[in-house]
Parts: structure tokens; sequence; C-alpha cells
């Protein structure tokens, strides 16, 4: 079982967004509202005008100099990021590794079925682990699981693209495949099942 890790992303205080007093340089280069450049000031004096209209003063570009501010309601910036970054997150594929073994004496019905799983997860946006594992005396011929790889690879040349050529790591070779740029990402159909033949009028009967 794979078991993930998840580290505390969270911003610390120090690199969050300066709001208000916690603002604290000599001057600031402010932007109202609306948009309009009200020039470089001291923070007291752009926050009195923030304050003036129910507003924040908000630390948009820390680095610049001197820093730049922006007159605006804090609460409702913080949602918009919010729900952009849900948006960005939305759109995200995370691609995964998937890993489809071979064995050395393959039949050439299971190679095909193997090959079908590999093209459909391709199609997913996914990577795939090609693997061979040898046992006992197939350890003496790796040029065989090699050969099966180097099929694989030609054979899949129009949709996949090999990471790595074939390349053996104790009881096990391997080749990493991942989809060919401009290669279209729809799955290959599955086939649907031979229906029985509807029976005649005189079986029927029987």
């Amino acid at each position: 079982m794979e078991v993930v890790i998840a580290f505390d992303r969270s911003p610390r205080r120090d690199d969050r967004t300066r709001v208000n007093e916690r603002i604290r340089v000599r001057e600031v280069r402010v932007i109202d509202d609306t948009g309009q450049q009200l020039g470089i000031m001291a923070p007291q004096a752009a926050l009195a005008i923030a304050r003036t209209k129910g507003l924040d003063l908000v630390e948009i570009a820390a680095t610049a100099v001197p820093p730049v501010c922006r007159i605006m309601d804090f609460g409702r910036y913080q949602y918009a990021e919010q729900k952009r970054a849900r948006q960005a997150k939305k759109h995200q594929k995370t691609i995964e590794v998937k890993e489809i073994k071979f064995r050395p004496k393959v039949d050439e019905h299971d190679y095909q079925f193997k090959k079908k799983h590999i093209e459909r997860f391709l199609a997913d946006g996914d990577k795939v682990k090609a693997t061979i594992f040898f046992r006992g005396r197939e350890m003496a011929h790796p040029e065989i699981g090699r050969r099966i790889l180097e099929r694989l690879i030609e054979e899949l040349g129009e949709v996949a693209i090999a990471e790595s050529m074939p390349r053996q790591e104790g009881n096990q070779m391997h080749t990493i495949l991942s989809q060919r740029a401009g290669a279209k990402r729809t799955a290959p159909k599955r086939e649907a099942p031979e229906r029985a033949p509807e029976p005649t009028p005189e079986q029927e009967s029987q």
C-alpha cells in the first residue's frame, strides 16, 4: 500500500500578505480601489484614506521599491484568490505511473490484451512502466524480454515515446512510456461482448 505523506504548505506568518497596520515600511506606492495611482506616501497616510472608504490597505508587491499597496476589500480579495486557486487545482491533471507486467514467455493474446491497457492509460494522460519479470533460467536470456519491450515501443510509436530504452535491474527489465505530444487523448474503445443469435420461431416452440 502506498503511503502519501502530506506536508503543511500553508504560508508562514511572515510570508502572508501584509494588511493595514502590519505594513511597516517608511513609504509605499498606493493604488486606490478604482485603479488610480495616488503616488508615494507613508503607510499611515494611505491607511487613513482606506479607512475613509471603509476598505483595507493591502500590500500587493512587497519586493517593489517602494512596496506597492492597494486600497481594497481584503476579505473579498481573499475569497477571489481562494476561488482562483480552487479552479486552477480542478483543471490540474495528476500524472500517475501505471505498471504493466509481462513474462518472457507471454503469449500473443496476453500481449495484445496488456498493450490495449497501456494504450488506455496513455490516453488518460498517465505514464506506463512496462516491466519484464525473469525467473530462474529465464535470467540467462534477457534478449527475449528486450525484444518484447522493443516490439512494444515500436507498435505504440504513434501514441507513445519511450523515456528510456529497456534496461535491466536485477530480475526485471523495464521501460517508461509516456504519451506522444499531439497524440489524441481518446482511449481505445472496449470491445463489446458478442451477442447470442436470436432464436428462430422453431427453436422457441421447442
